[in-house]
């Protein structure tokens, strides 16, 4: 055989090896995703999975769909605890973006599922994800079509999985661990690369300035755990990332509907908007402290959320002038 056509053909093998072995390992990920998150699928116990305030059953390859973020401080993930975190994200698939709102622990809402006024961060302990999504469908009117539940090992596993993350951190701090041990995490002001350990730290911490800020945080963090992940060079990390994930999430979504939103991943393009609640903190008539959130900046999100989603908004934002702490 001429030179020539033995160095195509190596050229040839040698490429043919390279697609096989990526389709293999891809081939593998994805049995390994679809086995996850049937092993950690769990139904919210709403009719069809569909929220009261839709009319009929969303899907995420074609509409526009909420999600909502239940960050828990329990190794085990079915535990019914108070959640620690809460981020509500939307998805809008025509803009190709992202809406992540970080609602504060503490914030002063009514929870259907005891037909009283507490912190919203008490919902889950009473009634689970369902009891959390009906709280937040109550305080914005829209709905909440899926839910995500992660507890903080899962958290710290992920960013450790993917080589760390690199992130501006704000001051100077000294916190306690994911096992509660006090001053283990030191970390210096500025932007540096940090482990799961020192992100959960970050994201967790509320003792250097305010509840909000600590939202802003864990908006950051996660924007910046997205980015590291759909990076070309975090692809061979992946199924470190599912391990990490592993038995410590739970989802109704299902493993069809979880794939419709590669589409947001693989967009370079795609816009993710950071948005906050506004209002003050302080103690009620009961003796506790709750953070109680303006009426105005309350109405002006959930147009804006709601229009995310294609819904039309039901207050008119430029009327609003009255911007009293919503209260019983």
């Amino acid at each position: 055989m001429p030179t020539k056509k033995k160095i195509i053909y190596s050229i040839l093998i040698v490429f043919a090896v390279i697609v096989t072995s990526g389709s293999a390992y891809a081939y593998h990920l994805y049995s390994t995703a679809e086995k996850m998150v049937d092993d950690n699928h769990e139904s919210t116990g709403r009719e069809n999975e569909t929220s009261k305030l839709r009319t009929e059953q969303v899907n995420p390859i074609e509409d526009n769909v909420s999600i909502l973020f239940i960050g828990i401080d329990e190794r085990d993930p079915f535990e019914q605890s108070r959640s620690d975190a809460l981020i509500l994200a939307t998805f809008n698939k025509a803009e190709k973006s992202i809406k992540l709102l970080s609602i504060p622990r503490d914030s002063y809402m009514y929870i259907p599922e005891i037909e009283k006024f507490t912190k919203v961060n008490h919902a889950h302990a009473y009634g689970g994800p369902l009891a959390s999504i009906e709280t937040l469908e109550e305080f914005f009117q829209i709905p909440i079509d899926y839910y995500v539940r992660l507890n903080f090992e899962a958290f710290v596993d992920v960013v450790d999985a993917l080589g760390g993350i690199h992130y501006d951190v704000p001051f100077q701090i000294s916190e306690m661990d994911s096992n509660d041990k006090a001053d283990t995490i030191k970390l210096e002001e500025g932007y540096q690369q940090i482990n799961g350990e020192e992100a959960l730290a970050l994201a967790r911490t509320r003792k250097y300035d305010s509840d909000i800020q600590r939202g802003i945080r864990q908006q950051e963090i996660i924007t910046a755990i997205v980015s590291k992940a759909t990076q070309l060079s975090s692809v061979l990390k992946l199924e470190d990332v599912l391990i990490a994930i592993g038995d410590n999430m739970r989802t109704n979504f299902t493993f069809q509907e979880i794939t419709s939103f590669s589409s947001y991943m693989i967009n370079s393009s795609i816009n993710i908007e950071k948005i906050n609640l506004e209002g003050t903190g302080g103690y009620l008539d009961n003796g506790g402290w709750y953070y109680q959130v303006e009426e105005q900046s309350q109405q002006e999100i959930t147009d804006q959320l709601r229009e995310h989603l294609g819904l039309p908004a039901i207050y008119n934002t430029n009327d609003l002038t009255d911007s009293s702490p919503i209260h019983p």
